[in-house]
């Protein structure tokens, strides 16, 4: 059993950054692929960012955000640069045991609790 554990979320103006942590609890995240998610109120669960074989972004990234993992395998990282009033959701880590990220949340095995992220215009 993985445990996700999200940090990082807050309250930040438009144009600022904000970097949310994604850390395994009592496991690493080798040979496992790690998304991403937000969700506003109201709307469905989008794909973000993910990291595995390869790492892959969702269309309205647009270059602002950056996907990481440390050297051990235990954290990933979201770098979310210039971000916008639109930005603002709660953000969710995900992880499935393959190497390959993929954008449907249904795929993932493991799930953290999430991360409010509000960006004021």
């Amino acid at each position: 059993q993985v445990q996700l554990v999200e940090s990082g979320g807050g309250l930040v103006q438009a144009g600022g950054s904000l970097t949310l942590s994604c850390a395994a609890s009592g496991h690493t995240f080798e040979n496992y692929a790690v998304a991403w998610f937000r969700q506003a109120p109201g709307q469905e669960r989008d794909f973000v960012a993910g990291i595995g074989w390869s790492t892959h972004y969702g269309g309205f990234v647009q270059g602002r955000f950056t996907i990481s993992m440390d050297g051990a395998k235990k954290t990933v990282y979201l770098q979310m640069n210039n971000l916008k009033a639109t930005d603002t959701a709660v953000y969710y880590c995900a992880a499935r045991s393959s190497g390959v990220a993929n954008m449907r949340p249904s795929v993932y095995d493991y799930w953290g609790q999430g991360t409010q992220v509000t960006v004021s215009s």
